[in-house]
Order: C-alpha cells, then structure tokens, then sequence
C-alpha cells in the first residue's frame, strides 16, 4: 500500500504541483476529521436510542468500527487511502460495507446486526434510509414442532 500511495502522490504532484498535492492531502484530512465527528456522534445517538429500547445496537457498534477505520485512513496521508476513509464515512457506502460484512460475521451468538428481538436492520442501497425489518426468528427451543415417522430407503 504505501508504494501505490507514493506512486499516486508522485503522479499528482507532476500533474498539479507539489504545493497543492499537500493542500489537497491536509484539506482531506481536515475535511475526514470533521465527517468522523459528525457522523461519530451521529452514530453514538443511535446506539443510545436502540440501546434505551432494550435492543442491542450491533449494526451501529460495526458502523462505529467503519468510522474509526476511515477516520485512522483519512488520517494517512495519501489519495488512495482517503478514497477508502471516505467510504467508510459516507453513510450510503458505509451502510453497504456494514450489510455486506454483518451477513459474514456473527456477534455473540446472533447475526450481527440483529436486535434483542431477532429483526435485523437493512438499508436500501440508493438512499441509505432503513428499509425495515425482515421477519422476526424464533429463539432457541421455541417455534414448530412437526412430530412423525420416517424411514430410510436405500
């Protein structure tokens, strides 16, 4: 990574000027230090809410790990990894990298991203608003129970 960072930076600077390649670099991080607080708390706010209702914020805590992921990249000087920080900061990406790697991992026993309640949250990818939740699962020992025989036939 850092020789593609030095690469881009190169090539940059001989393009626009090693004055303004720096000015671009420092205004990102500028720029990414700000999103990261805004949306930081944005998402703490969620969290507490979910929290208050008796429902466990999973979605929110890895949204949390995205934003600290993008703030500490945004940090880093370079273009290639404040394209990657950006996208951990702009809620409709950020939303999507959450969906996509909460249906790979399990938090504490639960598909992450569930609720207290079983639901779990899901964002339209258009407009990062919520789209609702998807059907509530049974916890463990409950739901049907089909009782029958059976016999194997080889």
């Amino acid at each position: 990574m850092p020789i593609i960072e030095i690469f881009v930076l190169i090539q940059v600077g001989s393009a626009i000027g090693a004055l303004a390649t720096i000015a671009i670099v420092v205004f990102t991080a500028i720029l990414g230090t700000w999103m990261l607080r805004s949306q930081g708390l944005s998402t703490l706010n969620k969290a507490r809410n979910r929290m208050s209702g008796g429902e466990i914020p999973a979605f929110q805590l890895m949204e949390g790990l995205a934003l600290a992921v993008g703030g500490a990249l945004l940090l880093t000087p370079g273009f290639v990894t404040d394209a990657i920080g950006f996208a951990c900061l702009l809620p409709p990406t950020r939303h999507l990298l959450v969906n996509a790697i909460s249906k790979r991992v399990s938090i504490a026993g639960m598909a992450a991203g569930a609720t207290a309640s079983g639901t779990r949250e899901s964002y339209s990818q258009t407009s990062g608003k919520k789209a609702g939740n998807s059907a509530k699962r049974p916890a463990a020992g409950q739901g049907d129970v089909i009782e029958g025989e059976y016999t194997r036939k080889d």
